[in-house]
């Protein structure tokens, strides 16, 4: 599937959920790890304003790339931010969505206005 880049240049981002470790298997409590590297992956929720809409979306970053200073409420920043649409039949059902990656997680700040 295709990853599409998202430009995050003029959105507020503010953190919904604290960082967690992603889990892969609830039964086990396996934590889901980076296909690549092996790191383990943790997810975060943010809500995403920008142009006068905003969605609440979760994001999975590598546990390397949380930083100290995070603040439940407080604007936060996504380098490298990206957007996969995915697909999947489970039990029959189809299941689609978008799933979102950055490279790392760290205090930002609130967009100022732009006057027109």
């Amino acid at each position: 599937m295709r990853v599409i880049r998202v430009d995050t240049s003029t959105a507020t981002i503010l953190l919904t959920e604290a960082p967690a470790l992603k889990v892969r298997d609830r039964q086990t409590g396996e934590i889901t790890k980076d296909a690549v590297s092996g790191e383990a992956l943790m997810t975060i929720g943010v809500v995403y304003i920008d142009e006068g809409e905003s969605s609440l979306i979760q994001v999975t970053i590598p546990e390397s790339g949380v930083t100290d200073g995070l603040t439940v409420g407080a604007p936060v920043s996504l380098p490298g931010l990206v957007a996969r649409p995915w697909q999947s039949v489970f039990n029959g059902r189809e299941r689609h969505g978008i799933a979102y990656r950055a490279a790392a997680v760290m205090p930002g700040a609130f967009q100022m206005a732009q006057a027109g």
